[in-house]
């Protein structure tokens, strides 16, 4: 059994979640985690001088639960699976098993960042940027000023302190067509599942099979 994890990060509305959920729903034997479903509770989120939450810091989410889910994929993908109702395709010898990791800061934490096998982000101009942001509704509901006086700052900080801690990173357009996007990460992505199958390829199913299913899905959405 092989395993393969995939980091898909960006700014907020930058595309990244829309794109780790299409890529799941093509890549056989894949799992999504996605880093915004461990924020903390609101009432324990600190806010800075400008009255603002402090949401874009890594101490606003509960990293130790995220890397504990994490952990358990990575000792028994299969088994992390069936557990949440996604049935794993036939088990075979040379069976990968991707993770696929979405998040605005899965790059700036070091222990999650080690994990990974390919790294994808993307990003947006900053008026696009504001105007998704405006056009979407939080719980709590950003402030007025949010964007520009915490939202913008705080993703140039944790951009600057990503790049200087993380190499790898195939920087994505996120204003380019979503189908196109998906495209050129699964193919990506294909090409280093059919290497790892290769490396310990055990029964005579050729190699093309993977991304011939993985294209066929793709031709459906």
């Amino acid at each position: 059994m092989k395993t393969l994890v995939v980091g898909v990060g960006g700014m907020t509305n930058g595309g990244k979640s829309t794109l780790s959920k299409s890529l799941h729903q093509l890549l056989p034997n894949s799992c999504l985690i996605a880093q915004d479903s461990y924020f903390k509770e609101d009432s324990v989120v600190p806010v800075d001088n400008n009255g603002f939450k402090q949401y874009d810091r890594l101490s606003a989410l509960h990293m130790d639960t995220m890397m504990s889910e994490v952990h358990s994929w990575q000792r028994d993908p299969e088994s992390f699976l069936r557990k949440r109702d996604l049935n794993p395709a036939e088990t075979t010898p040379t069976n990968v098993y991707v993770l696929i990791v979405e998040g605005f800061l899965i790059f700036n934490h070091r222990p999650l960042n080690d994990l990974f096998h390919k790294r994808y982000f993307l990003e947006i101009p900053h008026d696009v940027c504001k105007r998704r942001r405006s056009s979407r509704v939080y719980d709590p509901p950003d402030p007025p000023g949010y964007f520009d006086g915490y939202v913008w700052p705080m993703y140039l900080k944790n951009r600057l302190e990503m790049e200087s801690m993380v190499s790898g990173i195939v920087i994505l357009d996120g204003l380019k067509p979503k189908d196109q996007l998906l495209e050129a990460v699964c193919k990506d992505v294909c090409h280093k599942i059919d290497r790892l199958r290769e490396k310990d390829r055990k029964s005579g199913t050729p190699l093309k099979m993977v991304t011939a299913a993985v294209d066929e899905n793709y031709l459906m959405l």
